[in-house]
């Protein structure tokens, strides 16, 4: 993954830990002042915020300590790889559109960064500026143009 998504985990660890874990604890609490448990819809509700919480602190625990960290900005070379920013032309359509390519965890689309383990990072992997790469998509494969790639 990148310094980025890496700093992105360990935040939302320190707010589960400090903010998300305490405040589902006083929930709890309050629930069990209410009385009797078996039929308390808010003491319930809380136990499984409780566990997901849990579950999520764990699950970011372990990615954390096994991350290893690659900084697209000290890569180089022509060719896509892991942490390209690549720039596309959608030949369907004309649109441009820029996407950098990122670790499964730190994908998102609304920020541009795919994962690595998508259709279309997978058809970009090893191409370069000029190639032309063809993508299955539920409507039909898509054909994009590589109009650039950056190691930012």
């Amino acid at each position: 993954m990148t310094g980025k998504g890496l700093l992105q985990l360990e935040d939302e660890l320190r707010k589960l830990r400090s903010e998300e874990r305490p405040a589902v604890i006083r929930a709890i609490a309050e629930a069990r002042s209410h009385g009797d448990l078996s039929e308390n819809a808010e003491y319930h509700a809380a136990r499984e915020r409780q566990s997901f919480i849990e579950g999520r602190i764990q699950e970011l625990e372990e990615l954390i300590s096994t991350a290893e960290v690659i900084e697209p900005s000290s890569l180089s070379g022509s060719h896509i790889k892991f942490g390209a920013t690549v720039c596309l032309v959608d030949e369907d359509t004309d649109k441009e559109i820029t996407y950098q390519i990122v670790g499964l965890h730190e994908a998102d689309i609304k920020q541009s960064k795919i994962s690595i383990s998508s259709p279309l990072a997978k058809s970009l992997i090893g191409k370069q500026e000029g190639d032309t790469v063809s993508v299955p998509a539920p409507g039909g494969d898509r054909t994009y143009e590589i109009l650039s790639v950056k190691f930012v």
